[in-house]
């Protein structure tokens, strides 16, 4: 096991590292941070300053080195916006991210499980029928569109919910639906399909053969043998949620990881653009090896070969 992490931790710091000097580099075309926090009438030793004062007068290559060489002394640079450590600033968005990440998975692996689970008990039937139509829905439907009409219709229109912010429940209402949506279609398709596979085995037929309930047929036996699916569907997802909620967040105004890197982008904050980057992909390297143990968990013949 030891042996099998080391090789993931290597493998993910070479693609790590190639991410990096990525967004360092391409970042830099966005232009000049100087022409936006100065202004228009700025006198050329006004820019020399600004620039010398954030590193940016040395040729790139150079700051790319000096980059490489804080971060593995455990220092991102400041934020020029915020005039305040970078990885601190990160640091304090991550955790809205990651509990609308996992609220959202809770609420779409529960639903998602229950509902894949009673359609494959009669295939083919009205429930089964009406389950599959929603998940297709919730899973074709975009961010976006699913945002803006829960805002008009829930928000603006009735006047139920905030339109943006955070504060008290009614805030993680609208995030929360809109994020869930996606994963709960995949994962009731999923299920279900997982489920008929499993409700049609031996072991099953002899479970109902020595007289044990439908119920604990269902979400034990076949349920337990359709673990591997909904943790590689579910742990796909919640990847994807903490690495990609930009949109959600920047719609309803959600002071996460995904609205702070977009605003860093617009602001040419370089620095923290890249701190950003580096913890989100950090996050999603340990997400993906909690997703492998899980596996072994869940398996024991992954855990033999």
């Amino acid at each position: 096991m030891m042996r099998y992490l080391g090789q993931r931790a290597l493998h993910s710091a070479i693609a790590l590292g190639a991410l990096v000097m990525l967004v360092f580099f391409l970042v830099r075309l966005t232009g000049d941070p100087a022409s936006l926090y100065l202004p228009i009438d700025a006198s050329v030793e006004q820019r020399q300053a600004f620039s010398e004062r954030h590193g940016f007068d040395r040729p790139v290559l150079a700051q790319f080195a000096s980059f490489v060489g804080d971060v593995l002394r455990g220092d991102f640079g400041h934020s020029i916006r915020k005039d305040r450590p970078a990885l601190e600033v990160v640091l304090e968005a991550f955790p809205t991210t990651l509990s609308l990440a996992v609220g959202t998975m809770v609420i779409a692996v529960v639903l998602g499980v229950v509902v894949g689970s009673l359609a494959a008990i009669r295939p083919g039937g009205m429930f089964d029928r009406m389950s599959t139509l929603t998940s297709l829905g919730a899973a074709s439907a975009p961010d976006f569109w699913v945002a803006i009409t829960g805002i008009l219709l829930f928000a603006v229109a009735l006047g139920w919910l905030p339109t943006s912010g955070t504060g008290g429940w009614q805030y993680w209402i609208l995030p929360l639906a809109v994020l869930s949506l996606r994963p709960f279609g995949l994962l009731v398709q999923v299920v279900r399909g997982s489920m008929l596979s499993a409700l049609g085995s031996a072991y099953v037929k002899t479970a109902r053969a020595k007289g044990v309930g439908e119920a604990t047929v269902v979400f034990v036996h076949a349920l337990r043998n359709s673990g591997l699916a909904v943790v590689t569907v579910a742990g796909d997802q919640m990847v994807g949620i903490v690495n990609g909620a930009v949109i959600v967040e920047t719609v309803f105004g959600w002071p996460g990881v995904g609205k702070l890197m977009i605003d860093a982008v617009i602001q040419r904050d370089f620095t923290l653009v890249q701190a950003t980057i580096l913890v989100t992909a950090t996050a999603i390297f340990v997400l993906n090896v909690v997703i492998d143990l899980l596996y072994v968990l869940l398996d024991p013949r992954i855990r033999h070969r």
